[in-house]
């Protein structure tokens, strides 16, 4: 009876002072907190109220999807050496890695695909008109290994890459 009562007190012991720890934890600690996170209870605050013209209603991505590319212009004059300045960053922030620091379709992570990548400065893409090749970076390539960056790559960014490589001219 004595060593039950001794095991006893021993739980009742080890079971305080966890519940002591946890206390102290999460009285103490701001990440102990879960009840107070926005996470939990997401409606408490009111939302906040859109103004208007926010959403746009005309134009926009929807637009440049449903129109052919040879329809499409850039809002940008192509041959603004900033606007091409601003591509060439954004090239070899976005497209580099799969097309190559030479334009040529030998890029690191586009060595893995099958088929490779396409040289820029080819006469292919360098005959292309601006809104194809546009939608191309855009949409993506059917059956090719292209992929769509409408949502990695913001609209004005992609024009701007497009004014980049249709000045690379064709290699010689």
């Amino acid at each position: 009876m004595k060593r039950i009562s001794i095991l006893i007190l021993m739980v009742a012991v080890v079971l305080t002072a966890v519940y002591t720890i946890l206390t102290l934890y999460d009285e103490n600690l701001q990440i102990g907190r879960m009840w107070e996170t926005p996470a939990v209870r997401p409606y408490e605050k009111p939302m906040l109220i859109m103004e208007k013209s926010v959403i746009p209603v005309t134009g926009g991505e929807a637009a440049f999807r449903n129109l052919e590319g040879e329809d499409i212009m850039s809002p940008f004059e192509i041959n603004d050496p900033q606007v091409i300045q601003s591509g060439k960053s954004l090239y070899f922030t976005y497209c580099a890695q799969c097309h190559g620091k030479y334009y040529d379709g030998n890029g690191t992570v586009g060595q893995s695909f099958n088929p490779l990548p396409g040289d820029l400065q080819s006469a292919r893409v360098q005959s292309m008109p601006q809104g194809i090749l546009f939608k191309e970076i855009s949409y993506g390539i059917p059956n090719g290994r292209q992929p769509a960056l409408a949502t990695t790559i913001a609209m004005n960014d992609r024009w701007r890459i497009v004014a980049h490589i249709k000045s690379l001219g064709l290699r010689e």
